[in-house]
């Protein structure tokens, strides 16, 4: 009342102060003289511009626009081409999506066409005025004004209260999530602060006795990666271990000819050389990477050794890596691994690849390294870790019952008591996918898995003989919350409550949600990598974006449904080449780095021989070419239609998130962000 009451006087002041104005006897007030420019000499007629020079300063700026014009307009056929060709290379890909994508896409088709319905609607009811006096169902005089005031009262009294009761929920479970990302970032901070790290109780340094060192086994799963297998096997072989005391399993699941023969070749060579290292292949490949870890232990000279290491096909491991890790089992009867971090050597490739460092710097530096610190409990990552042979056999053993083994082996060791260490300063090189398409299907079997393995082993959480503290933390923390509740919200939160708020403004979804939080938790998320500050506005929209294949991965594995039991290995490029650890190598002083600096590169030109031989069988290999990506476009579609309402009402930060947004999953559909095939 106040506010009315001041505008009311300030009106009332304003009305007096024209009326004396428009007398004639105080239009003197009004009479302003100008004097002309040419009767002032003082007046400097060099600053003047003549015909000639207005017209080329009219010409340059036209050159400017049309210049700026033409750019645009290229810009735009080149998508639109890029467009065309990856829209006819999907019409013709013989790849199908699975049941549960293919209903979550028709899901949100539906949702697209009633979307832009209703924005269609909603501009007819903007222009007829309707938006700032809502009429009523009584007053209205044309069927379109009549269907206005009922769709009013629909969604105010029964579609915005359930869909604020979701929005409540989400927004409740976004904050859990948050505190959670601020008590591992605190944790950490407080690592640093005092300086917590592992420490072994002694070393190998100087030890000449080959008694003091344990028997390792070394295993390198791998299938159909021609591309890495050669330095995986060469950072294995050059390990500063006793070779006596080492053995070196190749495990081979590969169905292609060349890729077999390049890797047996490969053995052959570094077995002549003295090295203790073998070559498997699985005639039943069962069971995928379990299935093959399982085959190997199975073998009867297994029981001379104490420990395993394994790395994947794309890993290099330090000629010290065994150095630096088997020691801190010593004296630690309880303790089952060692995982070690990993260190990307492509992280700089494309902005997917600086993405994903952000991501699995946090992973490494915040997760792992304050859950081994606090409560000696993390997932296995799958590779760049050293295992006791004892703790595996205790705890069943590799299962093929899931595609995440790791993380089952790791739940079920520390069901049985045993203990983990992650060592931060301890890096094994690998390589990170460069295309969308192989990150997105990495990202499928990493969220499926969990989901399959909570559904098999809840009933043995609970009633497992560990206290109930680590129960609670391994339901809610580690598989409920971080595994379950993040992709449901994000995809939820983001891509469905806020397109739907913008039609039905009855719900709201406060400014604080859409923005500043999601803003804080990135930069927490990015701290442990500093200098990918600038990537913080892609990193959030990617994110968001992923949020649609975590959620439908997450409901296929805890649902069964779909390709969640399917595993598909992520392609390398080999991009952390030979050279590299040749390099490395070079610069060391061991003897035992030098001699096998000449073994790797004889063994290099060795496969390379082979791999002309044969050159005639990699005619056949596919194709590779980027995708269009439908769930991705149709979502781009609602964000933006969402977009275009918010215009009607103002909302300027929900504006510009869901244009950023939309923009960020068109370019994801058009498979855009990561590498670009030709």
């Amino acid at each position: 009342m106040s506010s009315r009451a001041q505008n009311y006087e300030f009106q009332e002041r304003w009305n007096k102060q024209r009326e004396f104005l428009d007398k004639p006897e105080n239009a003197a007030f009004l009479r302003v003289e100008i004097p002309s420019p040419t009767s002032d000499p003082t007046v400097d007629k060099g600053h003047t511009r003549s015909a000639r020079q207005l017209s080329w300063l009219w010409l340059l700026k036209f050159q400017q626009l049309a210049t700026s014009l033409a750019w645009l307009t290229n810009g735009s056929i080149d998508l639109l081409r890029t467009a065309n060709r990856r829209i006819a290379a999907s019409k013709t890909d013989s790849r199908s999506d699975s049941s549960i994508s293919s209903r979550l896409y028709r899901i949100i088709k539906y949702f697209l066409f009633l979307v832009i319905l209703l924005l269609c609607f909603e501009l007819v009811a903007y222009l007829k005025g309707w938006h700032f006096s809502p009429p009523s169902v009584e007053s209205a005089e044309v069927a379109v004004e009549r269907a206005y005031a009922k769709w009013l009262g629909i969604r105010a009294n029964y579609l915005a209260p359930p869909l604020q009761s979701l929005t409540n929920l989400c927004i409740i479970l976004f904050l859990i999530q948050s505190v959670d990302r601020i008590v591992l970032i605190l944790g950490c901070f407080w690592i640093k602060f005092r300086k917590l790290r592992p420490v072994a109780a002694a070393g190998y340094v100087g030890r000449d006795n080959l008694e003091d060192y344990p028997m390792v086994l070394v295993q390198i799963p791998m299938c159909n990666e021609r591309e890495v297998y050669q330095q995986s096997i060469a950072a294995c072989c050059i390990q500063d271990w006793p070779k006596e005391r080492m053995l070196i399993q190749v495990l081979d699941d590969s169905d292609e000819l060349d890729a077999q023969l390049l890797i047996k070749a490969e053995v052959q060579k570094w077995q002549q050389r003295g090295v203790h290292i073998l070559y498997r292949h699985r005639l039943i490949r069962t069971g995928y990477k379990a299935g093959n870890l399982k085959s190997a232990m199975s073998c009867d000279y297994v029981k001379e050794y104490e420990f395993v290491a394994i790395f994947d096909a794309d890993f290099q491991p330090g000629p010290d890596f065994l150095k630096k890790t088997i020691p801190h089992f010593k004296g630690k009867d309880d303790l089952a691994l060692v995982q070690a971090r990993w260190a990307f050597v492509n992280k700089d490739e494309n902005l997917l690849t600086r993405l994903q460092n952000i991501n699995l710097s946090f992973h490494f530096e915040v997760e792992q390294q304050v859950n081994s610190v606090f409560i000696n409990f993390f997932g296995f990552n799958g590779t760049a870790g050293v295992w006791r042979i004892k703790a595996l056999e205790e705890c069943g053993g590799w299962l093929e019952r899931t595609t995440v083994e790791d993380m089952d082996i790791s739940v079920r060791a520390h069901l049985c008591g045993w203990k983990f260490i992650y060592l931060n300063d301890v890096k094994c090189l690998c390589e990170l996918p460069e295309s969308y398409e192989a990150y997105k299907k990495q990202q499928h079997r990493w969220h499926s898995g969990p989901m399959q393995l909570f559904r098999l082993c809840f009933v043995d959480i609970l009633s497992a003989k560990v206290s109930f503290g680590k129960k609670a933390n391994m339901v809610f923390l580690f598989f409920l919350l971080r595994k379950l509740i993040l992709p449901f919200y994000s995809f939820t939160l983001f891509c469905i409550i806020l397109p739907l708020t913008m039609f039905l403004p009855e719900a709201q979804l406060p400014a604080w949600v859409v923005c500043y939080v999601p803003g804080i938790v990135s930069m927490l998320n990015i701290l442990p990598e500093p200098r990918s500050f600038p990537f913080i506005v892609p990193y959030l929209l990617f994110e968001n974006t992923m949020s649609v294949t975590k959620f439908n991965a997450m409901i296929s594995g805890l649902f069964q449904l779909g390709s969640s039991y399917e595993w598909v290995v992520t392609k390398k490029l080999g991009r952390s080449s030979e050279a590299d650890l040749v390099a490395y190598a070079e610069k060391e002083s061991d003897p035992l780095v030098v001699e096998t600096t000449s073994l790797h590169r004889s063994s290099s030109e060795s496969g390379l021989g082979e791999l002309n031989k044969i050159e005639t069988l990699k005619k056949t290999g596919k194709k590779r070419r980027n995708r269009l990506y439908r769930k991705e476009l149709a979502l781009a579609l609602i964000l933006l239609t969402a977009s275009l309402r918010s215009l009607l009402s103002a909302q300027g930060i929900h504006f510009y998130f869901l244009l950023f947004q939309g923009i960020s999953f068109l370019g994801v559909g058009l498979d855009l962000i990561g590498e670009q095939v030709s």
